[in-house]
């Protein structure tokens, strides 16, 4: 059986897939870490609310703090959305490297197949060959035997009684 000339080539792209993939999975961690900051920092927001009585100064902390709050938020969604970007481009990357992987795969599966079918083909034409000669042995023997039976003679194989 011959080798698959593109085993190395095919080899290469599973690496580079594999590599794909790995990415995409850290990019797709970094997505949840922002989004569990953004939900985090959301949750905040709704929890500071304004003193219902106070005086001035407590109520400028209270809206200052609110408003690092809202601005944290407002960074949090964009660092989402990056997040995103990026797992957008990692999984395009995956899929462009599957796709050359998988073509290769198939590629290796048809030389497989098509390496299977000519061994099949020679051992049959082994098969057939010996077939053949046995055949020409029994047929040479079955006309030996009826030669000398139209001889008088007693084939080779039984003894002569007399």
């Amino acid at each position: 059986m011959s080798a698959f000339r593109l085993a190395g080539l095919l080899r290469l792209r599973q690496l580079q897939e594999e590599q794909a993939a790995a990415d995409l999975a850290r990019a797709n961690a970094a997505r949840a870490r922002a989004e569990e900051r953004r939900r985090d920092t959301e949750a905040m927001l709704n929890d500071a609310g304004l003193p219902e009585r106070s005086d001035e100064l407590a109520w400028r902390a209270a809206v200052a703090a609110r408003a690092s709050l809202a601005g944290m938020l407002t960074e949090s969604v964009l660092t989402v959305r990056s997040a995103a970007a990026v797992v957008d481009d990692a999984n395009a990357a995956w899929s462009a490297a599957r796709t050359l992987t998988t073509t290769l795969g198939k590629l290796e599966e048809r030389h497989d197949r098509e390496e299977r079918l000519a061994e099949d083909r020679a051992e049959q034409l082994v098969l057939d060959e010996t077939a053949g000669r046995r055949a020409a042995a029994t047929a040479a023997a079955t006309a030996a035997a009826a030669t000398a039976a139209d001889q008088g003679l007693a084939p080779l194989s039984q003894e002569v009684r007399p």
